[in-house]
């Protein structure tokens, strides 16, 4: 009788398995705090996207809707720190507010890197490029989006 017990038992869990019942052991930690994937092609593609056409001549104004994009949204900023584009702080000088941020935010290339920072407590990934006239485009995402 115990033999069919765990027999019957190692085949409901086989079972659940094969079906996707466990889905979330394998989407979490050891805490069960879920994880998103976050696609790091699509926030370079954005940013890239958006320093072409700035190059190209559209203005940073012409993304002002982009620092609303989720889940991942854009900021454009001048070299002195003021942040022309950006969700909550746009007018206001990202060197002023939050210098540390400002001071990787600023390592921007031609070419497009990323930085990483910490903002309110949370630690945030970056991508940061840019334009030729020098301001600096960017989106990236936080660690606490990889546990919503």
């Amino acid at each position: 009788m115990k033999k069919v017990a765990i027999l019957s038992l190692a085949l409901t869990v086989c079972l659940c398995f094969a079906s996707g019942a466990f889905h979330w052991l394998t989407s979490t930690d050891v805490y069960g705090a879920q994880f998103h994937r976050v696609d790091k092609d699509a926030i370079k593609k954005q940013v890239d996207d958006i320093v072409v056409a700035i190059d190209g001549g559209k203005t940073a104004m012409d993304f002002e809707k982009a620092a609303n994009n989720k889940p991942y949204f854009v900021f454009i900023m001048e070299e002195g720190g003021k942040l022309l584009v950006h969700p909550k702080l746009a007018g206001k000088s990202l060197k002023k507010k939050q210098e540390p941020v400002y001071n990787e935010c600023i390592k921007a290339t031609a070419e497009g890197l990323w930085v990483n920072y910490v903002w309110k407590m949370v630690k945030k990934h970056t991508y940061v490029r840019r334009t030729k006239s020098g301001l600096i485009v960017g989106s990236g995402y936080s660690e606490k989006q990889l546990h919503q």
